[in-house]
């Protein structure tokens, strides 16, 4: 997994819950040269979901929220500062279908060792689904980072998680309906 995920992480625990937080759980997660995480670096996903379990029990607050909540401020992060990915015209289900084979190319591009969690579109009438595979199984931050690109695109709409593979999260159906229709 890169580093900026790690060092995206290590901020939003900072700035929700103090650097106090933030050592303590780097301390009790067996982390990679002491929690020192470069943007540009590989590391290992399991530390990130060891940072996750140890924060969780720390400030008491379940792994799921943690982790869209993550997700979702990453969304805004990423946005802010990658404007060439984000259009510049077109609506959140056009958005959505582009993910995997314009975004993800783009970052494919940037970083040939990524190694990026499939999400498959579906458009049937007025909603989406989004198919998506990891075996990261970090659907969470996926849905966090769904909730991001609704604000971002100002759009009132209701969102349905399936988890497909036995509470593994490795592989979620996630359907995006207009508002009106919950």
């Amino acid at each position: 997994m890169k580093g900026m995920i790690f060092t995206e992480f290590l901020d939003l625990v900072e700035e929700q819950f103090g650097l106090g937080v933030v050592q303590t759980m780097i301390n009790t997660s067996d982390c990679t040269d002491g929690g020192a995480y470069t943007a540009v670096g590989t590391y290992d996903h399991k530390e990130l979901v060891r940072m996750v379990s140890n924060l969780s029990t720390t400030v008491d607050v379940p792994v799921s929220t943690l982790l869209q909540t993550f997700g979702k401020r990453t969304f805004k992060h990423l946005a802010d500062g990658h404007p060439a990915l984000m259009p510049t015209s077109g609506d959140l289900f056009s958005f959505l279908e582009s993910i995997d084979a314009v975004i993800h190319e783009e970052v494919r591009k940037l970083y040939p060792d990524a190694a990026l969690p499939s999400l498959v579109p579906t458009r049937t009438g007025e909603e989406l689904t989004l198919e998506y595979k990891s075996p990261r199984c970090l659907a969470d931050v996926a849905e966090g980072l769904l909730y991001g690109s609704f604000e971002y695109f100002d759009e009132q709409v209701a969102l349905k998680k399936e988890d497909l593979s036995s509470g593994k999260n490795s592989h979620v159906r996630f359907t995006i309906y207009p508002r009106k229709h919950v």
